[in-house]
């Protein structure tokens, strides 16, 4: 579609006057809002602001979508099994369709694009700048514009990861040539046109195939599918745990002079758990008037180092796991108001670090937060390796605030802008410090015993620098123990055996689910996952709840070095999954992943957990093309995005991947054997009144129609009929009637002695109705 008719807008007089102008394309009207306060385009007009030399205008986001299939090919508008697969010559793109109709225009956009085409258009303008967000999907918002208008204009690039007034004007001093970013826009492309193939093919003939009835077509998707068998995953191995039960032997000990006991646990060869009871309960008759001693002090000082700066499902997670009602898919939305409101940076980054190019802005905008604060004294800026590494950033830096200071904000914003701002202050604050002491106490038996002997352990915990700590007043988990000596006696006042068992895992929260996508399930469970896993079944917490707040610190002994990059085996793993692209879906689309696994009605959620349906079961159980629920095979994809926008894979070729994929996997869909996924759409639909039976083929309820008695399921492919002038019976004198497809269905053949042959005779027989497997029609066959 060309957009000519609303040629005629009248611009400015700057035009008239020769001026060299130039047209930024920003993303959003609210940076674009942005950049003209940054560049003083003080003239509001209908769609853009003008002036100083610049006319800036704005998208909603895509302003152009792909064509639908039935664009390409007006048979496509009815699904029918032969039309699929379906994968056009090329792809062409329109005007995006009405939210409320898709029969229809948006006729906001096709404004916007009229008015940003008129811009262009205009004789003084020598060159336009795609403003739009630095990353995949912001790249091929402006770009499928700048092709779809075809300009033959200069374009240039901004590439800024803040709207700030100053980072707008330095960025526009250092624009790129859009041609430079080519990687970039196959790989958005690439994506685009890849989900648009799986997705309109395979849910089409998914739906055909396992949905009965009306209602939402079956969801199939790139990101979708691996994404509900984490969820499954995890569902499964809660439904098939097994508890396992143990025993532990527990002191009370008393230092003399001391009236309060402190707690011990019996170990034996690093463990505390046993499987054999009556070996415990032998122990404990030896031990209850045995003598003690403190065999062995072992005091250490451990530093804790903040967990690290936010990337955007590090927010995501933490903001869930934290505060109740919040979805990662509300995370995003208001971290993005914050960013277009110039209080935050980009915020779709999987980056958990700076890059070292911004350590003069990173320290400005940490003066002008810490102001004010009452530990403002302790907060020293540093370059330490943590905070800034080049190695550590994947396209844009981690989230951090920016110079300017967030006011009158929602609650909702001061929620998501005070953990940002919060988490980069951390960085800054003094190493946390606690003191770790390990008691070993050996017991001399009153009476023989003749089996291995352990020692009972106590341990006590004391925090000396609460550091970081106070940024969000994270409470210490201290343990104090009575001061000991080694070889000082102390007195055993209880001696208990415990039974327990292992619990369960926990169900995925949208916190833990995010870090799987993240990493591809590369690390699926954290450290404190794991203890929780192995704990004990009393006092345990709800599904969903989250320890230390969510906070995944770092822990080194006092006598490191403190300066050190210093890094735990997650944040390592995270990482090395972040810098290679190796991901389930990106940053920017996980959120919008889970939101549309509920929508559709694949996971539901109690509480904080998410868990899978009956038909998110059905699906991942039955659904045949096992490749898309494979993590690995999806992180591979993504990969290879990942490498198309460095320029290392082309788009070609990636697609060659796709289109091949698409087609078998259509034609394993066709192949495979009836059976129903999704039977919502039956419901309120009633039947019983008017079925004459079950179909043979697929089960379905066999109905009767205006010219035939068909399967309900012939949307699905299912090519049962009995039509009421079928030729063959009328050859036999005989007509197909309600009660003759009742008795067909029931007996699975018909019988007569009515039949009449050519000579005008009478004669018996037996009929049945046969699919012919090639066609898949049914033809009857006699038998006497």
């Amino acid at each position: 579609m060309w957009i000519g008719h609303m040629r005629s807008k009248t611009f400015s007089n700057q035009n008239e006057l020769g001026a060299n102008m130039k047209v930024i394309i920003a993303e959003k009207p609210s940076v674009a809002k942005n950049i003209a306060d940054a560049v003083s385009a003080t003239q509001r007009r209908d769609g853009y602001f003008e002036g100083n030399g610049f006319y800036v205008t704005w998208a909603f986001g895509h302003l152009l979508e792909l064509f639908d299939a039935k664009d390409y090919d007006e048979a496509l508008s009815s699904w029918r099994m032969t039309n699929f697969p379906f994968i056009p010559d090329g792809f062409k793109y329109k005007v995006k369709h009405d939210s409320n109709d898709r029969s229809k225009v948006d006729q906001g956009a096709l404004k916007q694009i009229s008015t940003i085409e008129n811009l262009i258009n205009q004789p003084a303008v020598e060159a336009v700048i795609n403003a739009c967000d630095y990353d995949r999907e912001g790249q091929i918002i402006g770009d499928i514009i700048i092709d779809y208008l075809k300009v033959e204009k200069p374009v240039e690039r901004l590439l800024l990861n803040e709207w700030t007034p100053e980072e707008v004007s330095q960025g526009l001093k250092k624009t790129v040539n859009n041609i430079d970013m080519r990687p970039l826009k196959d790989a958005g492309i690439g994506r685009q046109w890849a989900d648009w193939i799986i997705g309109i093919n395979l849910t089409s003939v998914a739906t055909l195939k396992y949905k009965r009835g009306g209602g939402k077509p079956l969801n199939i998707g790139r990101v979708l599918m691996p994404t509900l068998k984490i969820i499954y995953d995890r569902d499964m191995e809660i439904a098939n745990f097994v508890k396992e039960e143990f025993h532990k032997l527990t002191a009370k000990f008393l230092k003399e002079g001391v009236a309060e006991p402190f707690d011990a646990v019996y170990m034996l060869d690093g463990k505390d758990k046993f499987e054999d009871k009556e070996a415990l309960e032998r122990l404990k008759k030896a031990l209850t008037k045995a003598a003690y001693v403190i065999d062995e002090k072992i005091v250490e000082q451990k530093r804790e180092y903040p967990p690290s700066l936010f990337n955007l499902s590090g927010l995501q997670g933490y903001v869930t796991g934290k505060y109740k009602g919040w979805t990662s898919e509300k995370v995003l939305k208001v971290a993005q108001e914050l960013y277009e409101k110039k209080l935050i940076t980009y915020p779709r980054t999987a980056s958990l670090a700076l890059e070292e190019s911004l350590i003069d802005k990173a320290s400005k905008v940490l003066n002008v937060h810490k102001r004010g604060l009452p530990y403002e004294n302790e907060v020293a800026f540093s370059t330490s390796k943590r905070i800034f590494d080049n190695s550590k950033v994947e396209s844009h830096s981690a989230i951090i605030p920016t110079y300017i200071v967030g006011n009158k904000l929602s609650p909702d914003e001061k929620i998501v802008y005070e953990a940002v701002k919060n988490r980069f202050i951390m960085q800054f604050m003094p190493v946390a410090e606690h003191e770790e002491v390990n008691i070993w106490i050996k017991a001399t038996p009153s009476e023989p015993y003749d089996e291995a002997l352990g020692l009972f352990n106590a341990k006590g915990r004391t925090q000396l620098v609460e550091g970081w700590r106070k940024v969000e007043k994270i409470q210490s988990k201290e343990k104090f123990l009575p001061e000991l000596s080694e070889g000082e006696s102390v007195t055993a006042k209880q001696l208990k055996i415990e039974t327990k068992g292992t619990t369960p895992p926990k169900h995925h929260t949208e916190k833990t689910l995010l870090k799987v996508m993240e990493t591809c399930g590369k690390k699926s469970k954290s450290k404190k996952e794991i203890e929780a896993s192995e704990s004990e079944s009393d006092g345990d917490t709800e599904d969903g709840d989250e320890l230390d707040e969510g906070l995944e610190t770092v822990e080194v002994n006092a006598s490191e070095d403190i300066d050190a990059p210093v890094d735990n085996e997650e944040e390592i793993e995270l990482l090395k999954a972040i810098l290679s692209g190796y991901s389930i879906g990106t940053p920017a689309t996980r959120a919008e992943t889970i939101a549309k696994l509920k929508r559709v009605g694949y996971i539901g959620v109690k509480g904080k957990s998410l868990f899978c349906t009956d038909m998110g079961k059905r699906m991942v159980e039955q659904f045949p093309v096992k490749t898309l629920f494979d993590l690995e095979y999806t992180g591979r994809l993504e990969k290879t995005l990942s490498d198309i926008s460095k320029g290392e894979v082309t788009r070609d070729a990636f697609m060659s991947v796709i289109t091949d994929f698409t087609t078998e996997a259509v034609a394993t869909i066709k192949g495979d054997a009836f059976h129903v996924i999704d039977d919502s759409g039956e419901k309120g639909k009633d039947y019983s009144d008017q079925t004459l039976g079950n179909c043979p083929a697929c089960g379905s309820p066999v109905v009767e129609g205006e010219k035939g008695f068909g399967c309900t399921n012939w949307k699905g492919g299912c090519k049962f009929v009995v039509w009421k002038e079928d030729r063959f019976l009328q050859a036999l004198k005989v007509r197909a009637t309600r009660q003759t497809v009742e008795r067909l269905l029931e007996n699975g053949e018909l019988y007569s002695n009515s039949f009449v042959n050519k000579k005008g005779e009478k004669f018996s027989a037996h009929l049945t109705y046969v699919k012919n497997e090639e066609s898949g029609y049914y033809n009857w066959k006699m038998h006497f």
